[in-house]
């Protein structure tokens, strides 16, 4: 797919990007991660008639669910509403997503030819998520940003060679070690298909990338060294021309936060870290994000401001300990039974104060 960059929007009213850029945002910018799914009726109404996988290629349906809540919680950035494995599923990997279990691939790769096997994905392929694009920049003013959305390649990786979620990854892992030179074969393809994926999403005209490394924190810190960073820091490297913020995120890696902070501008940081603490394992200047509890949201609303209060004060320790910005998220996505009141109040609380 040829196509010119859509004009990027002017960024100097959008807290969250100003928040990364080490800049004044004029409010505490706070999102949530999968704040636009099963917590809101209006999306499970749409959902209703239309499987995971079709949603996440209709530009229409994909535009509506993104700003579902935007609309309903003020929150200072809309995600773009996808899933990690649909670049894969668009260069045409076989998979499916299965409610109850998630992604699951037909034929798993474990072997040098099913690595020469993969497909490498065509911009075409992904053209309803650029037409998603540009349908919900069309509908957001101009504080609110748009962040793009791919899988990074180790999760990736993990899903294709386990053939599914998986609790020990005994699959990635042997192949990781047993076979390196395969390994990193494999990591490239799916870095190019991971670069693919969020230029489209540049070149439409979001306004920041998060990268999900969500099963990252099964790794150790010299594994992750050896097997991942090159790879990723490729990804970042390969984005870096188009100016906009980079966060990178995973779940239980705290041991990781200054390798995975390292080729990005913002961390995510999940709740089981204190954002100062974050702060001292990292180097250079950097925006931290995160860390309420998701199940924080179920404890009623007196628990939920003082665990908001407790947030920001961190928030402010993580600045004073060289942080360029906070941007206030939850450690991790919201839960499918939050009641999005909560969320709700929770925007509310964080802006106020």
């Amino acid at each position: 797919m040829s196509h010119l960059p859509r004009t990027r929007r002017s960024h100097t009213r959008m807290p969250l990007v100003a928040a990364a850029r080490g800049e004044s945002p004029s409010r505490r910018p706070v999102w949530f991660m999968r704040q636009a799914g099963r917590s809101l009726p209006e999306y499970r109404a749409l959902r209703a008639d239309h499987g995971m996988l079709e949603s996440c290629f209709d530009a229409d349906l994909v535009c509506e669910i993104t700003l579902q809540p935007v609309r309903r919680h003020d929150v200072d950035a809309a995600i773009l509403f996808s899933d990690i494995v649909v670049p894969l599923k668009a260069a045409g990997i076989g998979l499916d997503i299965v409610a109850g279990t998630g992604p699951v691939i037909e034929s798993p790769v474990r072997t040098a030819g099913d690595v020469d096997a993969l497909p490498r994905l065509d911009p075409a392929a992904v053209g309803a998520v650029s037409r998603a694009v540009a349908q919900i920049l069309d509908q957001l003013d101009d504080t609110t940003a748009l962040i793009g959305f791919a899988g990074a390649p180790f999760t990736l990786a993990s899903y294709l060679i386990e053939g599914g979620p998986s609790r020990n990854y005994v699959q990635t892992k042997a192949l990781m070690r047993g076979d390196p030179d395969t390994w990193h074969v494999l990591m490239a393809r799916l870095a190019d298909i991971t670069i693919t994926f969020l230029q489209v999403q540049l070149d439409a005209g979001v306004d920041a990338v998060q990268v999900f490394d969500s099963w990252a924190g099964a790794l150790s810190v010299a594994d992750y060294r050896t097997y991942v960073a090159p790879h990723i820091g490729r990804v970042f490297a390969e984005i870096a021309g188009y100016g906009v913020p980079r966060i990178h995120f995973g779940v239980g890696t705290g041991e990781l936060l200054a390798d995975m902070a390292a080729p990005a501008d913002v961390i995510g940081v999940d709740w089981r870290v204190p954002l100062e603490e974050a702060v001292r394992r990292i180097s250079g200047p950097k925006a931290v994000q995160g860390n309420l509890d998701p199940t924080v949201l179920f404890a009623g609303p007196t628990v939920l401001e003082r665990e908001i209060r407790s947030l920001l004060a961190d928030g402010q320790r993580a600045l004073a300990a060289g942080a360029i910005g906070h941007i206030v998220n939850l450690g991790h996505g919201v839960l499918p039974d939050t009641d999005p009141d909560a969320l709700t109040r929770a925007v509310e609380l964080i802006h106020s104060l």
